[in-house]
């Protein structure tokens, strides 16, 4: 006959087990694909609070299936010093869904990739701010720009417009661009063989930069004031850019928004704070007017198709059904103020939206038939996201 002493020591025994079994099974997440359409380089993001850890700078995320680990980002999205976000892109076909472990791993066990996701403030060039994925780069313009036009110096430039540069290549180009230009080695107004920017913005909106429209007129912002970079490496760079208030038909208006970018998509998605209207519209200049303007307002798309040197190039807004209400062309005889305009609301002093371009010379999206299908496609991954659920 078995001594009590021994049930407790078994019953501690298998207790012990169970414990240890509970602290082994690792957490799981399940990430649903509800579309028709397969999901590719879309990004998924984690807080700590959806997680329940306290620190995210350990974790690894592993498919259940194959026991892979997938590349991630981490991201301290407000400048705190501490991690807010991991990141990550998972390959989810169409009606389907995939189960991910909850990991700890070490700096050593993370998977590495090329930081292809890349921006900076650009003191040598005046003082740009320019991003770049896989698939493209844009650039904006600062203060001391601006003040070299209002002081009449030459080189400077008055815009709240967005730049593309048109690259086709993989690889980062903007740091190589940009030392070419400035030691004098080369121009990046010319191409060879990675690209070139020869997309003239001015005072229009260029891909995606925003106006408010009072009446039938357009008012627009002068060059960002301030800015912050938050993140770069293999899956997004994001950044955040402020304004000085300005006047539209006596409304003050006050402007700030975060710009990111992630890998393999055509698209930047700007995440707009601003106050004094109930509506903004973001603009896609027209050029010379050669191209063509299509959109769908139901899907929540605005496209321009044109050509461009020798080539053809598309740029698009898109933005998801809260937020994009109409759109249309303004066409006047002023230079560079024609522009095609996407109506969005702003809710609760924010919009969100997404601003990019293709280039016939980067083989990605060649015709404007199959920018169009990209562009309905991309359209509803914005207003089908995919879901996560922590199981």
């Amino acid at each position: 006959m078995m001594q009590p002493y021994k049930y407790v020591l078994l019953f501690a025994f298998f207790g012990l087990l169970a414990s240890c079994s509970g602290q082994e099974k690792a957490k799981t997440i399940t990430v649903k694909n509800s579309s028709d359409n397969d999901r590719t380089f879309e990004t998924v993001e984690l807080t700590k609070e959806l997680l329940k850890v306290d620190e995210l700078s350990n974790v690894g995320i592993k498919n259940r299936d194959t026991q892979t680990l997938l590349v991630t980002q981490t991201i301290d999205s407000d400048g705190d010093g501490t991690l807010d976000l991991i990141i990550f892109q998972p390959e989810i076909k169409a009606n389907s869904e995939q189960v991910f472990e909850i990991v700890s791993i070490t700096g050593a066990e993370r998977p590495e990739a090329p930081e292809l996701c890349y921006s900076r403030f650009v003191p040598e060039r005046t003082d740009d701010y320019a991003w770049e994925n896989d698939r493209v780069a844009f650039r904006v313009y600062g203060p001391v720009a601006q003040q070299m036009i209002e002081e009449n110096i030459p080189g400077g430039t008055l815009s709240s417009g967005v730049d593309a540069w048109l690259k086709r290549v993989e690889y980062p180009i903007i740091n190589k661009w940009y030392k070419k230009a400035s030691d004098g080695t080369g121009d990046y107004h010319e191409d060879t063989g990675e690209g070139l920017d020869n997309f003239h913005v001015g005072p229009s909106r260029g891909v995606g930069g925003i106006a408010v429209k009072v009446d039938t007129v357009y008012y627009i912002s002068k060059n960002f004031t301030k800015w912050r970079t938050i993140t770069t490496g293999p899956l997004r760079t994001s950044f955040y850019l402020e304004y000085a208030n300005w006047d539209a038909a006596g409304n003050e208006i006050t402007e700030s928004k975060v710009i990111s970018l992630d890998l393999g998509q055509n698209f930047s998605k700007y995440e707009m704070n601003i106050k004094g209207t109930d509506e903004i519209s973001a603009g896609l200049t027209l050029h010379d007017k050669k191209g063509v303007v299509s959109g769908d307002k139901g899907k929540g798309w605005l496209s321009y198709w044109e050509p461009i040197d020798d080539s053809e190039i598309g740029i698009a807004i898109v933005a998801s059904k809260k937020y994009f209400n109409d759109f249309e062309t303004y066409d006047v005889e002023v230079k560079d103020l024609s522009n095609a305009y996407a109506h969005l609301n702003v809710i609760d002093n924010k919009v969100v939206y997404y601003a990019g371009f293709t280039w016939k010379k980067s083989k990605q999206f060649p015709t404007k038939e199959i920018w169009e299908s990209h562009l309905d496609r991309f359209s509803e991954q914005i207003n089908n996201p995919l879901t996560v659920t922590l199981d």
